[in-house]
């Protein structure tokens, strides 16, 4: 397997370490050619450990069946996987690794039942006004694809995932107070059923609809 560091962040080529493991919780992102997960494929998912430390998969095509490291831990009940808008990721996690990821957490919906007093639910517009932290999206739409991804890219990929944790303990303390912590938890159980009915092309923002 092979590794290169890149300004002090892990790059690994199609799966993680044996020797990489997370205690607890685990920040969470994917980077993918587009937004169909049946139709664009997931090219890097990024990794932040409770303690700061960032890893990078890039994911070469053809090579998703190799991620076994990756997909044990996405699986592993025991590890709270936190993610903003988790309702992509565990989608093209799911179809990518034909697995279904467990214990989910989505800053996005923390967000929404949390911050009502606010239309913008963004990771941009979290880190700004909860942590004071400005990040920049500018590679967002970029080729993910690329064999060699650029130093601005693994820069954006990093700051997608160095932050969520501290997000979480921000939410969970405002979730707390406005007394919807409960009601959050059960929103991100249903968030794993989501990727499920959307990949047999149900579309949920439909199915409950008169």
């Amino acid at each position: 397997m092979l590794c290169r560091k890149v300004n002090q962040v892990n790059l690994y080529l199609n799966d993680l370490p044996e020797d990489i493991t997370f205690q607890g919780s685990v920040a969470i992102d994917t980077e993918t050619m587009g937004l169909v997960p049946r139709r664009d494929r997931l090219c890097l998912v990024q990794l932040c450990s409770n303690d700061g430390a960032v890893h990078l998969v890039q994911i070469q095509r053809g090579m998703q069946k190799e991620a076994k490291n990756l997909k044990k831990m996405l699986t592993d009940k025991s590890i709270l996987k936190i993610f903003h808008f988790a309702r992509f990721d565990l989608a093209i996690l799911n179809h990518t690794f034909d697995i279904h990821v467990t214990s989910v957490y989505c800053t996005k919906v923390a967000s929404k039942l949390a911050r009502t007093y606010s239309d913008k639910h963004g990771l941009k517009n979290l880190c700004k006004e909860i942590l004071n932290t400005d990040i920049s999206k500018q590679e967002q739409s970029s080729d993910w694809g690329r064999e060699q991804l650029t130093a601005e890219q693994l820069k954006y990929a990093t700051g997608d995932v160095l932050y969520l944790h501290r997000l979480k303990e921000k939410l969970d303390g405002m979730l707390i107070r406005e007394n919807r912590m409960n009601l959050a938890q059960r929103c991100f159980k249903i968030l794993e059923l989501f990727p499920d009915l959307e990949l047999a092309g149900v579309n949920p923002d439909e199915l409950f609809l008169h």
